[in-house]
């Protein structure tokens, strides 16, 4: 294993004074979050749309989840052997409903649970160790 950390999606997120962060934009005249960018906002209630750059990170609440108990058919790298994990829905201080994978195992994961957003191991390759943002309970 190396210790060459690098993000699985270049922009997507990054760590900031050791706090994970997302980066997303928001619009200035009615305060929607969006992740990934948008370049527009899609608020039906807002009359003008001027999108800036934002950073989020922070707490949330677990909304809900889901386990993945098989790997996907579809272009999605992991470390062998495959391992079931949480999949958590959270609702974000700053606004955003936020999907991504918990640190915490099944039996730990609860409904309603605060967790904050972290930046962990997802695989390992050619010697590189590459990270994602997820969500560990506090």
């Amino acid at each position: 294993m190396s210790d060459l950390r690098v993000p699985c999606v270049e922009g997507l997120f990054s760590e900031m004074n050791g706090a994970a962060v997302i980066h997303g934009s928001k619009c200035m005249e009615c305060d929607t979050p969006y992740f990934p960018k948008s370049g527009q906002c899609h608020n039906p209630d807002c009359d003008e749309s001027r999108m800036e750059a934002c950073d989020f990170g922070g707490r949330g609440v677990l909304w809900c989840y889901w386990v993945a108990e098989f790997a996907s058919r579809h272009r999605h790298k992991y470390d062998e052997p495959f391992k079931p994990y949480v999949i958590g829905v959270v609702d974000m201080e700053n606004g955003l409903r936020l999907v991504g994978q918990m640190v915490d195992s099944l039996d730990q994961v609860k409904i309603g649970a605060l967790v904050k957003l972290v930046i962990e191991p997802l695989y390992h390759e050619d010697d590189k160790t590459y990270t994602t943002w997820k969500f560990k309970q506090l």
